[in-house]
């Protein structure tokens, strides 16, 4: 079997006497878009806090490429090659496409002065330019100011940086949640292209055509927990939108079937 990207077993966090993680289990496997869906407080958000540094659990396991690791920051995820847009993206609205894209990882040039070196703004912006290209993400110029993007282009800028950095896994925070029609589709069509480099996309969404049009599998988040794991080409909308709200489950022979009756909990995302 193929071993996984990116893991967790039994993760636990808790909240006084709220549970937001409770024994989670999580797979990404390589170069696949995985969805994480689930209703509000479903804890799905902390889930992938935890995954991507933002969040320290209480218990649990966390693997990449097998191996154990311990996130304390965010700083350690991206160290093990491990990006996150979320859904505010973390732009600098008054700086251009190519200081954000190097935001916090800037180049400088070559010498003795270390940090007091003088960025390498040339070499930065041509990378930056590069990966545009590569992922089919169109601007007038690589020079212009974050804020005089449209939503769409912001959003391919952030997830173009993730991209660029992410050697292991991007996670995506409801990417086309702010965006019309037209907009969400090249989002989509950018997770296709990110998926066909061979770099696996977690995303969270609550949008299930979405979630049918692009991913490869998909992870239902209830009550803290993963509660199915299935196929968008095996399984019908109405029967993911069931494994949510907790009508139906997944019996002990794989087939999805009925809940008398469902006990709802509220959950802190």
């Amino acid at each position: 079997m193929t071993e996984t990207t990116l893991a967790a077993r039994g993760l636990v966090k808790r909240y006084g006497r709220v549970t937001a993680i409770d024994g989670a289990d999580f797979d990404l496997y390589p170069g696949e878009v995985l969805a994480v869906v689930g209703d509000n407080g479903a804890g799905k958000s902390s889930l992938i806090k935890a995954l991507s540094g933002a969040l320290v659990p209480e218990a649990g396991e966390i693997t990449v490429d097998g191996k154990p690791v311990h996130f304390r920051t965010p700083l350690d995820a991206r160290h093990y090659g491990i990006e996150t847009v979320y859904q505010d993206l973390a732009l600098a609205p008054a700086q251009d496409i190519a200081s954000n894209m190097f935001l916090g990882r800037e180049k400088r040039r070559g010498g003795l002065l270390g940090l007091f070196r003088k960025l390498d703004t040339a070499t930065m912006r041509s990378e930056a330019q590069r990966v545009l290209d590569e992922l089919g993400i169109s601007v007038k110029s690589i020079t212009q100011p974050v804020e005089t993007l449209s939503g769409g282009q912001r959003q391919g800028v952030a997830v173009a940086r993730a991209a660029a950095f992410g050697t292991k896994a991007v996670i995506m925070d409801e990417p086309t949640a702010a965006l019309g029609v037209a907009e969400s589709g090249k989002v989509l069509a950018l997770i296709d292209r990110i998926r066909e480099r061979g770099l696996p996309v977690v995303l969270i969404s609550h949008n299930m055509p979405h979630v049918f049009d692009i991913a490869d599998r998909i992870h239902v988040h209830r009550l803290g927990k993963r509660v199915a794991v299935v196929s968008p080409k095996t399984h019908t909308m109405n029967q993911v939108v069931g494994l949510i709200t907790g009508a139906l489950r997944i019996g002990e022979n794989g087939a999805v079937e009925e809940v008398e009756s469902a006990v709802h909990t509220g959950l802190s995302t």
